[in-house]
């Protein structure tokens, strides 16, 4: 798991927080809603709940529940995650169903929302995803 952490290198995103990356701004502690589409390896989409509080992360949607952590610094932030299914989808097989999924993720943050681009290892197979972060309620 390390391995996959360590060879994610920071994409470049440019940052969000208004003061060309010179400030010491951390994440908002808070709810976060969260949008996700696979880009690469599988296609799909999730919407859901996330909460961000002091390097720790918790969450998840209808199908899937989410913890990890990251770290942040000056507008851009990194982290893993492990994705667990919770209930199983009726009609259709998600492409995360039935596994563990361990994700990394590296991107830009504000005081009120967050990018980022990550990769998932589901089995063998890498799946490359988009997730924007808006926050709900500050705490």
């Amino acid at each position: 798991m390390r391995q996959f952490l360590d060879c994610l290198a920071l994409q470049g995103m440019p940052m969000m927080s208004g003061d060309g990356g010179k400030g010491a701004m951390t994440v908002t502690n808070g709810l976060y809603t969260i949008q996700i589409e696979m880009t690469d390896g599988g296609h799909g989409r999730a919407n859901g709940v996330i909460v961000l509080h002091d390097g720790k992360i918790a969450g998840g949607d209808s199908y899937f529940y989410y913890t990890g952590s990251y770290r942040a610094d000056r507008g851009k932030w990194r982290g893993e995650l492990i994705t667990n299914e919770h209930t199983k989808s009726v009609g259709s097989r998600p492409l995360f169903g039935g596994r563990e999924v361990a994700c990394g993720f590296t991107g830009a943050y504000s005081a009120d929302a967050a990018e980022v681009n990550g990769t998932a290892l589901v089995g063998k197979t890498s799946v490359v995803f988009h997730a924007r972060l808006q926050l709900r309620s500050e705490f």
